[in-house]
């Protein structure tokens, strides 16, 4: 094992063993316990089983095992339209097995690319605690012996994964519905895109190029946070071995749900194989689960889940875990927006049997962190194959198929992981460097200070960016309006840094897992609305924002001194939004996963 690996994770178990500890004994006195059916009423089984049909006699005698289903299924997102039909398919799976399985509870799942820029992205970063909290509802009857979580997208798994820690006593499996075919290039996309805001192109082609990206159930095939989520299911072992980018549509796909019902049942307390949650999320799976991140380059947005996932289940994760591992793990993967593959193209390449064979011989991963197949780490690096109607995992590839997409780890693309901690005057936050070219590194330049994207869209409409700019995006956190995605701003930022000016991005918001090539100091903390120094800053200081360095400096010598500025933005009403109103006051910060879930 790496040192440095070594020392982080040894660091993250000493930080974290009373909250742990408390944790684990909760979990497993839980799990004594067992669930809760054969002790509830007659009246209250009647209930549990009434709409159980066939199934119906074998709850009722209680002997066999019985399986919760928590699907995010909702047909506004492709990635989650196909999770339809699971339930049908594991319910069949249990019944060959003498078990049966019931949908548990639905949760919500939101689409971020759909609420861009409008105001229902207030709500998405909150949604994944929603999410956890709909899930215990479902799981609270109490008459499982395990879990199946069906999830892909942003907020989606971290919500479930947060429940599934929480319901730590029994095992859990995560069942993922694969990517949608390859469409438009992605660099074709983000030409479009671009012209679209510089006029070059019309809405309706605009409009052609997006319906040819986004064309079938899937999951959208950029490296954003859903695909970073299915990397991050693997690497912690809550997948099944090569479970992540089987398209929805393959009959290796529904193989996989059954084969994933299966090893469900097989590691319930009822067998000899009990694999509760708990045992699995432990340090050594989130540490896993940063190297895998690092290695590709993944989504900004896991930096606020990983923490709030690892409290759930008694771990404490700081930004410096993420900065030290990623000094260490270099970056072995160009997937857009890092470079021009999909996720499709990535999986052909090797996909992430290769990568986890590559970081695991490399030292980097610890192979002895258990998983749902119980053989650890190495399991991940074979490959399911149907053979007469029947999974068979072989080996995976030793060798990358296409070097401008995985490289193995003597030769990366870069020698260090995608992530960068800030330290400075204005606060702490991140930037995503896998995607910016070094002399991009360091932006030292005046300050042009905004509370909305839509006001820094109107000023560069204007014409009113003509030199070098750091743009600070302020009032944008999770206390403010439950911290939106600036994705928005990107084209426009991209055109800036086009013309040869030297610009950088300050904001207390999130920039998404397609955060790109221009510099982006996100996820300041502590935040404006919290009376952070962000809030001190004024049209014309001096900023400095050095991704080498890992500092963020405002240079102007009375910045400290200023009374902090208040809010002029109203976020409490629309679209939902007065529904948050305790969420936003009760809310921790960014540093810590920005969770109302303590």
């Amino acid at each position: 094992m790496n040192p440095i690996v070594e020392k982080v994770t040894r660091r993250i178990k000493s930080r974290s063993t009373e909250r742990r500890t408390a944790y684990l004994e909760r979990m497993h006195a839980a799990a004594r316990k067992g669930p809760n059916r054969a002790h509830l009423s007659c009246g209250g089984q009647a209930h549990a089983y009434a709409a159980m049909g066939e199934d119906q006699h074998t709850l009722a005698q209680g002997r066999a095992a019985n399986i919760g289903i928590i699907t995010a299924y909702n047909d506004m997102l492709s990635a989650h339209q196909p999770f339809a039909r699971f339930p049908d398919i594991i319910k069949s799976a249990a019944r060959a097995r003498g078990a049966t399985a019931q949908v548990a509870g639905g949760v919500p799942a939101m689409c971020d690319g759909i609420t861009q820029g409008e105001y229902g992205m207030e709500l998405s970063l909150f949604s994944r605690d929603i999410i956890a909290m709909s899930a215990a509802i479902g799981l609270t009857h109490n008459t499982f012996d395990a879990a199946l979580y069906l999830g892909v997208c942003d907020k989606i798994v971290p919500g479930l994964v947060i429940a599934a820690a929480t319901f730590g006593h029994l095992p859990a499996v995560f069942l993922p519905a694969g990517p949608m075919p390859s469409g438009l290039p992605n660099d074709e996309k983000s030409r479009i895109r671009t012209q679209f805001t510089t006029g070059d192109v019309t809405r309706a082609e605009l409009m052609d190029c997006e319906m040819a990206s986004y064309h079938s159930p899937g999951t959208c095939t950029f490296y954003g946070t859903a695909n970073t989520n299915q990397m991050l299911m693997e690497f912690m072992g809550l997948h099944l071995p090569g479970a992540s980018f089987i398209p929805p549509d393959a009959p290796l796909r529904d193989a996989m749900t059954i084969a994933g019902t299966q090893r469900a049942l097989e590691i319930t307390n009822l067998g000899d194989h009990f694999t509760p949650v708990c045992d699995i999320l432990d340090e050594r799976a989130f540490v896993n689960g940063i190297i895998g991140l690092m290695a590709t380059g993944g989504s900004t947005n896991l930096v606020l889940h990983l923490p709030a996932m690892a409290r759930a289940a008694g771990i404490e994760i700081t930004l410096q875990d993420f900065d030290d591992l990623s000094q260490i793990v270099p970056l072995l993967t160009k997937i857009y927006p890092n470079g021009l593959a999909d996720i499709n193209h990535f999986h052909a390449a090797g996909g992430l049997a290769l990568l986890i064979r590559e970081l695991l011989d490399a030292g980097l991963l610890d192979p002895e962190a258990k998983t749902n197949t119980g053989g650890g780490l190495a399991d991940y690096t074979r490959e399911p194959k149907l053979i007469n109607g029947k999974i068979e995992w072989q080996g995976g590839p030793t060798t990358s198929l296409n070097d401008k997409i995985i490289r193995p780890f003597t030769n990366p693309f870069h020698p260090t992981g995608g992530l960068k901690q800030l330290n400075g005057n204005i606060g702490m936050g991140i930037m995503k460097i896998s995607a910016v070219d070094p002399k991009h590194h360091i932006v030292t330049a005046p300050a042009r200070v905004f509370t909305t994207q839509d006001a820094v869209k109107a000023a560069f409409q204007a014409g009113e960016f003509t030199t070098d700019t750091v743009i600070v995006v302020r009032f944008q956190g999770p206390k403010s309006n439950g911290m939106p995605e600036l994705h928005g701003l990107t084209p426009t930022l991209m055109v800036l840094q086009g013309r040869g000016l030297n610009v950088a991005l300050v904001t207390d918001g999130r920039m998404s897992g397609a955060s790109g090539k221009v510099p982006a100091a996100i996820h300041i903390a502590p935040e404006a609305a919290a009376g952070g120094p962000i809030a001190q800053i004024i049209d014309g200081d001096m900023i400095r924002v050095d991704a080498t360095n890992g500092t963020l400096q405002n240079l102007a010598p009375d910045c400290e001194t200023r009374p902090a500025a208040t809010n002029p933005n109203d976020n409490s009403h629309g679209l939902g939004r007065e529904l948050f109103a305790t969420f936003r006051e009760t809310v921790g910060d960014a540093t810590s996963g920005a969770s109302v879930i303590v």
